[in-house]
């Protein structure tokens, strides 16, 4: 199996600070995202400007001001039309922000209410800003969330300072130095230190490579390889992000990638040669492995004239048409990094690449920064996600369930930008998926998201954007519809419920549709907002035959809102833990399992209340905590379709298999005239394969009918229920209808093939009673 990045679990720690102020080099202008239920500390300096800009419209930015010594403070000159208030900061998840206080829970802030324009002030003197964005409550029917950019420009400085941006540093470090452009610089380090590699202008490529201390002291060298790292991750192209270890040629462990906010590197191809430029006409050029083997060498390790290396920030692939090693510009913006922790001691090297004859340095040739903490520095495993390209990038971080979640399992994988579990070491994934087939699971869905559509014209919008009637959606009830663009491909797919007669919840697979209604609201003139919730509205999935039976235990309800027993498949209700004073939540009868079963949506601060009383609720009832593993399965044998998986991309509606989502006699929605033409004469349709054993196909797997090439599996797992592998597969209409004999291809297409038949699905349950029920 391979080593993917994973977080060291139980372990939690702090996030680092986030600062604008560095010793020795200073960024010309930082920029980060705030989102709902967060806070964002910065360091300024008199004359530093602050400037802010409300993402989504109706944002609430609390700022809390304080000098050197902690104490509240004017840092800011007074606001027009802001307000100061009393800010309660017990409820926030900052956990930095928090410690930083101490006991303090209540202090003044300066208040700037929703819909502000962008604004930009200047520090009249030197401290510290908090800016804090309160979340609403999950069970609010005014809706709640969203985000907001701010940015610190430093003043101008009196002495010159160096161009480039640096990232926040994560504590005091024991060693910090800068790698010029065109140059290399070797260093030692110790188990357990970890060294930050840091692209100070973007776009610059940096090759890596450590030797083993113990074994050069015994004459012996050992450094990275490639052969050995491919091998034991099972991974024929690994790169940092991807794969969490680095090994050396006795297999031993050199090295774990802890964060990267990149996560596209070069695959373990040769440092830059001498002669590769002489091969293109530059004679003398410098190159990293001379320049490794000059650093290298007051050490006693042998200078080599090819140096094999971990490229980090090069931006290459392998094109299956021919086999070809590519490359382009890189992918990583000023200030991005990648983070590994030693795991011996090591002697390492950091180049700053000088190509300036091929993109891959933006034709620029610039510094490289490095940094290396203590051991007992804490530094989160962590990957960077953004929701648009063009967005700063958070770090993955720990659901609010974790604390309990980690107590059972140390899997976790990367859902958007949260670690969820894939399953747990009691279980693991079989038992998980029997759990929810014959009693009840409880999931960490967390990374789902949530925007807020809310305003008169937010039933306008929607009505124009979604594939179903939204003037038919009644106020307690949801729909799973569709986001398509003016051609047909899907956009995104998601839950809408509706909270308020102008005030819906959009629960989709991706944030695309988000940046989608923000994009038509403003074409159209329209008065809506389109909040996120992000982190701040954490959620469980409770699935199974049971989980009408154990939510009975622990709901109560209002009688001004839908009753539990009465609630029908995509209803919802605003319910508390067991009585009037318990925390309340967002309960709807929902699931991506093709079981009966319910989702929570709740406030963080209340999530590992609700977590424990489902557990012991259900512990008489069989509940078993159940991963994202469980899920797949489940997902494919309901025939559910899966973004990346199913659509995405130019796959329209009938492609994906969700024509079933979309309403053509709807007087007018975007996509309309082309779904309608499409479906008229479809191309290709989604089907099912039952498979003849057990051998699971890929995505992307071609399926055949004979020699001709008639489709492409887009899911497969191998089914409990049937005892056999199955697929989800997208088919010319000619051979999709059930019981039409086809191969899916394996290897070349033509030297395996795995026999099927082309079923109806889903392939449990095909009239989907149990959900009902």
């Amino acid at each position: 199996m391979p080593h993917r990045l994973a977080p060291e679990t139980p372990t939690v720690t702090a996030e680092p600070a986030a600062t604008v102020r560095y010793v020795g080099f200073a960024a010309p202008s930082l920029s980060h995202r705030l989102a709902t239920g967060r806070a964002l500390r910065l360091d300024l300096e008199a004359g530093d400007k602050l400037s802010w800009r409300d993402e989504e419209g109706g944002a609430t930015l609390w700022l809390l001001s304080f000098d050197a010594q902690r104490r509240a403070t004017v840092l800011l000159p007074p606001l027009q039309g802001a307000a100061m208030v009393r800010a309660d900061l017990r409820r926030f998840e900052s956990t930095a922000l928090r410690s930083w206080l101490g006991d303090e829970r209540e202090l003044s802030a300066t208040v700037l209410e929703g819909g502000e324009p962008a604004r930009t002030i200047e520090a009249t003197q030197a401290g510290t800003v908090w800016c804090v964005l309160p979340a609403g409550h999950a069970a609010s029917p005014e809706g709640a969330g969203g985000a907001v950019s701010i940015a610190v420009t430093p003043r101008e400085p009196h002495e010159p300072r160096e161009e480039g941006v640096l990232p926040p540093p994560f504590g005091p470090a024991r060693d910090e130095f800068r790698v010029a452009a065109s140059t290399a610089h070797a260093y030692r380090v110790h188990a357990g230190e970890f060294i930050q590699i840091i692209d100070v202008q973007g776009q610059q490529c940096s090759d890596f490579m450590a030797v083993r201390a113990d074994a050069l002291e015994r004459g012996v060298e050992r450094c990275i390889d490639s052969t050995v790292t491919r091998t034991l991750v099972g991974g024929a192209y690994p790169g940092p992000g991807l794969y969490d270890k680095f090994f050396d040629q006795d297999m031993q462990p050199l090295l774990a990638v802890v964060q990267d906010t990149v996560g596209r590197h070069d695959t373990f191809a040769l440092a830059c040669t001498a002669r590769g430029y002489e091969e293109r006409g530059f004679p003398g050029h410098l190159n990293c492995s001379d320049n490794i083997s000059a650093a290298y060498a007051p050490f006693g390790i042998t200078g080599r004239r090819a140096w094999p290396a971990i490229n980090l920030f090069f931006n290459s692939w392998i094109l299956p048409g021919d086999n070809r090693l590519r490359s382009d510009e890189a992918w990583s913006r000023p200030g991005d990094y990648v983070v590994m922790r030693a795991l011996t001691d090591l002697i390492c090297v950091t180049t700053a690449c000088p190509d300036d004859i091929d993109p891959i340095n933006a034709w620029n040739p610039t510094d490289i920064h490095v940094r290396i903490y203590p051991p007992q520095q804490p530094v989160p495993v962590a990957l960077a996600y953004r929701q648009a390209a063009e967005e700063p990038a958070t770090m993955t971080e720990h659901s609010a369930f974790h604390p309990r979640t980690s107590a059972l399992t140390r899997s976790y994988a990367a859902a958007r930008d949260l670690w969820l579990p894939t399953s747990f070491e009691g279980t693991r994934a079989l038992e998980e998926y029997r759990a929810c087939r014959e009693a009840v699971t409880l999931q960490d869905l967390s990374s789902l998201r949530k925007f807020d559509v809310m305003g008169p014209d937010a039933e306008r919008l929607l009505e124009l954007c979604t594939t179903r009637d939204v003037r038919r959606l009644a106020v307690h009830r949801g729909s799973y519809t569709l986001v398509c663009s003016e051609s047909g491909a899907v956009i995104d797919d998601g839950t809408l419920w509706r909270l308020a007669p102008d005030v819906f919840r959009w629960c989709p697979s991706s944030e695309h549709s988000a940046l989608h209604l923000r994009q038509i609201a403003r074409e159209r003139g329209l008065s809506v907002q389109v909040r996120s919730h992000e982190r701040a509205m954490p959620n469980l999935a409770i699935q199974g035959p049971r989980s009408r039976e154990l939510l009975s235990a622990v709901v109560f309800t209002q009688p001004l809102v839908p009753a539990l027993e009465s609630l029908k498949w995509f209803g919802f209700t605003i319910a508390r833990l067991h009585d009037r004073n318990g925390p309340s939540f967002m309960l709807t009868r929902s699931g991506y399992t093709g079981e009966l079963g319910y989702e929570i949506f709740c406030d963080r601060a209340d999530a590992l209340t609700i977590w424990d009383a489902l557990i012991q609720a259900g512990a008489p009832l069989g509940l078993v905590p159940m991963g994202s593993e469980a899920l797949g399965i489940l997902r494919v044998e309901a025939g559910l379709a899966e973004r990346g998986s199913e659509f995405g991309g130019d796959i329209d509606v009938y492609e994906a298999g969700l024509g079933f989502a979309v309403d053509l006699n709807k007087s007018d929605f975007i996509g309309r005239t082309a779904l309608q033409r499409i479906q008229a004469a479809p191309r290709r349709v989604l089907t099912g394969l039952v498979l003849q054993g057990n051998e699971v196909p890929s995505h992307g797997d071609g399926v055949f009918l004979g020699r001709e090439r008639v489709g492409v599996v887009t899911s497969a797992v191998r089914s409990p229920a049937l005892s056999c592998a199955i697929a989800l597969a997208r088919v010319a209409v000619e051979w999709a209808e059930p019981g039409h004999a086809l191969e899916v291809g394996r290897l070349d297409g033509q030297m395996k093939r795995l026999p099927g038949t082309t079923a109806v699905y889903p392939f449990v349950d095909a009239q989907r009673q149990r959900a009902r029920a």
